[in-house]
């Protein structure tokens, strides 16, 4: 985690000049594969349905789950029936898998998991992107519309809408490509670029803003609503942002007696928690899903909802006319 932390220092971290070599080869990889697929070398795959894809050029972060989960609002309050597809990180599963709310996030992984719950519409997890696009529209012929969760640099999926998100607060860091930075791309794929959204706040590469805001809280064990304690708990994330969790807990008159980070996707153990003894503990969603199974009943987490501005609403709809007509 320190190096994810140096990341976003402003100026580059005299340690991680070592790592500059493993950029340059890192730019040179990634630019070689997409000119690969630019000039139809490499093969894409083209969905029978329009593919929009929510991705970022950062590492993590950036708020996908929560906009993907406001878009596909969105796209059924339209009439559409959208499926999902995404990679399922961290998934012990053959693919591609068709998520089901039964099933566990040790299976699926924590973010399918959580969009198939809450989504409520259908949602296939692969790395291979093209493969999880032929399963969804194999399973269900309603689809009419796919949204892939993540998936900005898989260049073999053809995509109709690229909606790329960027940290209000963090930007692109040091603006390093991996390892010194947090980018998979470079800064350039921002410029010109048509749906560029940034959540909580403006960003200046941002055309649009996505408000983002808390709901109640709920208990771990059931997801029953609740009122946790506003100190002598502890709190926890493993997010890709996890200090954003603990800013809004801040704001919210909650006083943890420490704040606790762990790594983004992190598979959580019950030994994990056993430092925290018999005090309440506080969570984001995403950590909750794997929790479950051990927690108690003192242990609470807090959803997140974003909203789609009129305006990206409104040239969403546009677009996806144009490309039924």
């Amino acid at each position: 985690m320190w190096l994810q932390h140096r990341w976003y220092d402003k100026r580059l971290h005299p340690l991680l000049y070592l790592l500059t070599p493993l950029s340059l080869l890192f730019w040179l990889v990634t630019n070689l594969r997409r000119s690969l697929y630019r000039f139809r070398i490499l093969k894409t795959h083209k969905a029978p349905v329009p593919v929009i894809v929510v991705g970022n050029i950062s590492v993590g972060g950036t708020g996908k789950t929560p906009l993907t989960l406001a878009l596909v609002e969105y796209l059924k309050a339209q009439g559409y029936h959208p499926g999902i597809v995404s990679r399922g990180y961290g998934a012990n599963t053959s693919f591609p898998h068709t998520v089901s709310a039964g099933d566990s996030a040790q299976t699926v992984g924590d973010e399918p998991l959580m969009i198939k719950r809450k989504a409520q519409c259908p949602v296939v997890i692969s790395p291979d992107r093209p493969a999880a696009i032929k399963a969804l529209c194999n399973s269900d012929a309603s689809v009419d519309v796919i949204v892939s969760d993540d998936g900005l640099q898989h260049y073999a999926m053809q995509r109709d809408i690229e909606l790329i998100l960027i940290d209000a607060e963090r930007g692109v860091g040091n603006g390093w490509l991996l390892p010194c930075g947090p980018l998979r791309e470079g800064p350039w794929r921002l410029k010109g670029a048509e749906w560029v959204i940034s959540l909580y706040a403006q960003h200046p590469f941002a055309q649009y803003v996505c408000e983002v805001e808390p709901t109640g809280w709920r208990r771990v064990t059931d997801d029953a609503e609740a009122e946790p304690p506003s100190e002598d708990c502890y709190a926890l994330a493993g997010i890709g942002n996890p200090h954003r969790f603990f800013h809004g807990l801040r704001q919210q008159g909650i006083s943890p007696l420490e704040c606790v980070e762990f790594p983004d996707h992190h598979q959580y153990r019950a030994e994990d928690l056993t430092r925290f003894g018999e005090k309440p503990v506080l969570m984001t969603e995403k950590d909750a899903a794997k929790c479950r199974d051990f927690a108690r009943e003192n242990w609470f987490y807090q959803p997140i909802a974003a909203k789609l501005p009129d305006a990206l609403c409104a040239k969403l709809e546009q677009r996806l006319r144009k490309l039924a007509a």
